[in-house]
């Protein structure tokens, strides 16, 4: 199984103003696109995953910590799986990328963040979403 990485974006301001960008990051996989933005009385978001789905992380506004578990069996997976978290915000166009094989928990840290997901698969393209409960895993 692949490891998550976090391709650094960056920023630069001058008079005209600040530019954020990731010349880092290869879009060439990536199907499709979506935008999360969870509500302030629901910050948190999770868990959900993909057993043959890549994905892509990349906060356009606020910022979000990012927990990712790899799960070792998709019916019924051990409670108590190592977390990853990332940290990720809009001062940079940093992305996250989570391979096959991984679930993530979204936790909005500031008001209004919101998330670009992009994807490898278009949508339909396979069946391949799996859900737990927010207090499933210690």
């Amino acid at each position: 199984m692949k490891d998550p990485i976090l391709i650094k974006g960056e920023n630069h301001q001058d008079q005209r103003g600040n530019l954020t960008f990731n010349n880092t990051f290869d879009t060439s996989s990536v199907k499709r696109l979506y935008t999360i933005s969870n509500s302030e009385s629901n910050p948190v978001r999770g868990w959900q995953g993909h057993q043959i789905e890549s994905r892509w992380f990349m906060c356009m506004q606020g910022s979000f910590e990012i927990t990712l578990i790899a799960v070792d069996d998709w019916e019924h997976p051990s409670i108590a799986l190592k977390k990853q978290v990332f940290l990720i915000s809009a001062t940079a166009l940093d992305v996250l990328f989570t391979p096959p094989g991984y679930i993530t928990k979204l936790n909005m840290l500031a008001p209004h963040s919101k998330l670009v997901v992009m994807s490898d698969y278009a949508m339909g393209e396979v069946q391949d979403e799996y859900r737990f409960d927010l207090d499933y895993f210690n």
